[in-house]
């Protein structure tokens, strides 16, 4: 069955004749004729009554032409639906998220819904070597990844930027200073994660010790945000550590939270390589960002 044999017969049933239903169409008589012949052997019934008086539904026709329509239409919402989401405008987004402190993602899938109220956004957090995994698999159309420095064969796209901390003994001298530069924490134990599970965030902060001079002697590794400051403020020994925002910044005994001057960490969205399809320019545009349309 195909759909323009359905189209052929609810043609010539609105019409009462194939003579005006192939002038509606555009075609000629005989290719109406023959379409409806072949759907009528196909269903097995008799759609029309035929005589000199004129072409009428048979009963059978009159049984079927509801559901005819109703496949036509089926066969029409489809199609529309088909063209949103070759626009961008319709269709499933799969986002990989990082978390953010002030509510801005939220602002930006408002943004998003506003452009493409049919576009439905499936958030996804990982850590961000899955995130990058799941881009380059097809399991993510795009993500949001901190210190994206070292992301081959992918679209790098900044959309924030976000200032770092520092955490460190309350009672340190360095913890009377209202903002803290690496110079003066080089000779302090420095608490971080193993490249692995951060490799972006590790490659910034080696970065930015290499620029300032600095080499400060490894700590304790950092487990969670939680765990390493209660340790920084419990162990008796001096060290430190640099984190980003997500929550808001924590208070806990004995640890101080000062800002970090001179560094800060880039947030970017993450895309598969070459011009971004139509749902991700809607995604750039609601970032404010070019390449949007």
């Amino acid at each position: 069955m195909e759909i323009r044999q359905l189209q052929y017969f609810l043609a010539v049933a609105e019409e009462e004749g194939f003579g005006r239903a192939a002038e509606r169409l555009g075609i000629v008589q005989s290719a109406v004729s023959q379409q409806v012949r072949r759907l009528e052997r196909e269903l097995g019934v008799p759609l029309f009554g035929r005589s000199t008086r004129g072409t009428r539904l048979s009963a059978a026709g009159e049984r079927l032409l509801p559901q005819a329509r109703a496949v036509l239409d089926a066969a029409d919402r489809l199609r529309r639906t088909a063209a949103a989401v070759a626009a961008g405008t319709d269709g499933i987004l799969r986002l990989g998220t990082v978390q953010t402190p002030d509510g801005r993602l939220d602002a930006v899938l408002a943004r998003l819904a506003a452009r493409a109220p049919a576009l439905r956004v499936r958030l996804r957090q990982a850590p961000p070597a899955e995130r990058l995994e799941a881009l380059r698999s097809g399991g993510l159309d795009a993500a949001l990844l901190r210190a994206a420095a070292d992301a081959p064969g992918l679209t790098v796209t900044p959309v924030w930027r976000d200032a770092l901390h520092v955490a460190l003994p309350a009672d340190h001298p360095l913890a009377a200073e209202p903002s803290l530069r690496l110079a003066g924490l080089a000779r302090l134990p420095l608490r971080r994660a193993a490249p692995d599970r951060n490799p972006g965030f590790h490659a910034l902060l080696t970065g930015a010790c290499r620029a300032a001079g600095v080499d400060p002697p490894p700590g304790e590794p950092f487990t969670t945000l939680r765990e390493t400051l209660a340790e920084i403020g419990t162990s008796g020994t001096a060290s430190w550590t640099v984190f980003y925002d997500v929550n808001g910044l924590p208070e806990l005994p004995g640890v101080a939270v000062r800002p970090l001057a001179g560094v800060t960490v880039t947030t970017s969205l993450v895309t598969p390589p070459g011009p971004p399809a139509p749902a991700l320019r809607h995604l750039l545009a609601a970032f404010g960002r070019p390449g949007g349309g």
